[in-house]
């Protein structure tokens, strides 16, 4: 396998990762905790859900051919919650992984320089991947981290769980040395 073609499989993996995170992480709510919101400043998991479809949308639609940012695409409305229960949410979701999916499994190793455009920027497929490998598990990790807020101690660690390090790395060094995506058994442990 070329670098191009492992880069394309990596990162297929890493999206993957994060979607996973992020629907184990809504998994362990109750349908009415997608839609609190701390304070006027801050977003609810149901509004987040909604930016981060809009984005996928938009930047994804016609990946190669179109700029990124769609004339359809009204990013301000994301902020505003129009979503009413946990299946709306989860629809929402899934369209936008969906788009991304269907864009990445369409990529071949050598458009990964091709010149694509965001906002009339100028990117290569790589730094626009890069550029969305960044931007979706901040997100997520904000998923993450108000789910556990809300679920307080009834919370399912979705990582090493606190103090079992030392267990994790013995279990990791155990094995054999080989080379693997780090998602290979992540992926298997989140299912």
């Amino acid at each position: 396998m070329n670098a191009d073609q492992s880069y394309l499989e990596s990162v297929k993996k890493q999206f993957l990762y994060y979607k996973m995170l992020g629907e184990k992480a809504i998994d362990q709510l109750e349908p009415s905790q997608l839609f609190v919101s701390f304070n006027d400043d801050t977003n609810s998991i149901a509004t987040i859900v909604k930016h981060i479809s809009g984005n996928m949308l938009s930047r994804w639609t016609d990946f190669l051919t179109s700029d990124g940012e769609k004339e359809w695409r009204n990013r301000d409305s994301e902020f505003e919650n129009d979503l009413q229960s946990k299946e709306d949410v989860l629809e929402v979701w899934n369209k936008g992984w969906i788009c991304l999916e269907n864009a990445l499994e369409s990529l071949k190793p050598e458009q990964l320089s091709e010149i694509i455009y965001i906002r009339n920027e100028g990117h290569t497929v790589i730094e626009a991947i890069n550029r969305q490998l960044t931007h979706y598990p901040y997100h997520v990790g904000q998923i993450v981290f108000y789910a556990k807020q809300l679920k307080n101690s009834e919370w399912n660690s979705l990582s090493i769980p606190k103090n079992k390090s030392g267990n994790y790395n013995a279990e990791k060094f155990a094995k054999e040395k080989e080379i693997k995506n780090f998602t290979d058994d992540e992926l298997k442990r989140l299912k």
